[in-house]
């Protein structure tokens, strides 16, 4: 990094631009896989920027090269959520989508991904203004349904390797609640994120009158024995010293209570830090379900739906080493600390994998330590504008000087 080029001092010129940037993309947020306003938002400015722009796979990448050296990728996530806003903020969202469904329901940037596109505009124009610090090439990558986990593999689908320069290293960040308060940074070597996956399972019984039940196969006492069978997995089967989580988040059967139905539906989500693990979840889920539905006599084989599947968030060593101390000599060791395992899970591995490359993906602090804390996905998650944009754009470039910087 040049000795003359000050980047606090870059983000800070940016201004007003920045902070109406972050209002706008929180008033109209979209759904994932739908996000066409903020895609159009996200291609002007990085044209304005003077980045060569490309839609792929639903999301918006930028290209700027700036002579001979490495190739670095940023990515920002850019999808909301099915969330009613309950901030109380003067730009709150009031909007409105119609989801997959065709239903009319409410938005909001319930989890920080307008503050991941605000940072990363903010990064791919403090590079493109200070061009003269820096020689390579960076892309600006903003990817949709992350939500969902269809974002970063139809952006892959869609040709992204084919239509990029290979990048050398790839970097992504999440506001978070925890543990670091804003104006910090949170890095972490190996698995930050957990793999994750939904499950969809369906058993089926023999409906009956509610009087007679000898008379039929109840859906809902077997899916109830497979939901006290799953609390086993952890408990039983998986290593005491390895992260493992099997929740089941809906069961649902029935509509009167004097009729047994002939099916119940179950969702069920997995999380760990261990692709081993994750298949031995799935493996013992679908043998418990199996046993469970033999013993009901279920008249049915249960049916199995995998759904937003997620890859395992895993850092490279020395990429996270060498991110960690462009934080430090940036921010100051006060302000970057180890953020350790988070247990969400992120598609964003998918795009570096795809590409062959070592990544670091690191934690960004939202919240004062005395405000009060909400989490991620919740009505009332608002991360503090200052200084947490302003860490975010200085952490992307950061980041992205530790390679390219002169």
């Amino acid at each position: 990094m040049m000795s003359d080029f000050d980047l606090a001092e870059a983000v800070k010129k940016l201004g007003s631009w920045q902070e109406e940037t972050y209002k706008w993309l929180h008033q109209h947020p979209e759904l994932s896989m739908a996000e066409t306003e903020t895609c159009d938002f996200i291609d002007k400015q990085l044209q304005d920027f003077g980045y060569e722009t490309q839609r792929i796979g639903g999301g918006v990448v930028g290209v700027l090269q700036n002579g001979e050296g490495k190739t670095t990728l940023f990515r920002a996530d850019i999808d909301a959520l099915p969330v009613k806003e309950d901030t109380g903020l003067v730009y709150a969202s009031t909007m409105t989508r119609r989801d997959a469904q065709g239903n009319e329901v409410p938005v909001m940037h319930a989890c920080g991904h307008d503050v991941h596109i605000t940072a990363g505009l903010g990064a791919a124009r403090v590079l493109a203004e200070n061009r003269q610090s820096w020689s390579g090439t960076h892309i600006a990558l903003f990817q949709p349904g992350e939500e969902t986990a269809e974002g970063a593999k139809s952006m892959v689908a869609d040709g992204l390797v084919e239509k990029l320069p290979r990048p050398d290293v790839a970097f992504g960040q999440h506001v978070l609640t925890g543990p670091m308060p804003t104006g910090s940074v949170g890095t972490h070597s190996g698995a930050i994120l957990s793999t994750g996956a939904s499950l969809k399972i369906t058993v089926y019984g023999k409906g009956s009158h509610g009087s007679m039940p000898h008379m039929g196969v109840d859906p809902v006492v077997l899916a109830s024995a497979i939901v006290l069978r799953l609390q086993t997995i952890v408990s039983r089967e998986i290593d005491p010293f390895k992260m493992a989580v099997v929740t089941v988040g809906s069961l649902q059967a029935g509509s009167k209570s004097n009729i047994i139905p002939e099916r119940a539906t179950l969702l069920l989500n997995i999380r760990a830090y261990d692709m081993q693990v994750r298949e031995h979840l799935l493996e013992a889920i679908k043998r418990i379900v199996n046993a469970e539905c033999e013993a009901a006599g279920s008249p049915e084989p249960a049916q199995f739906e995998l759904y937003d599947s997620y890859p395992l968030t895993n850092n490279d060593a020395e990429t996270t080493k060498t991110v960690t101390d462009a934080f430090i000599a940036h921010f100051g060791s006060e302000r970057v600390g180890d953020c350790g395992e988070v247990p969400a899970s992120e598609d964003f591995s998918t795009i570096p994998d795809a590409f062959g490359i070592p990544y670091c993906y690191w934690g960004l602090g939202g919240f004062r330590e005395d405000d009060p804390k909400f989490p991620n996905h919740n009505p009332k998650f608002a991360p503090i504008m200052q200084p947490t944009l302003a860490t975010g754009t200085e952490a992307a470039v950061a980041a992205v000087l530790a390679w390219l910087g002169k």
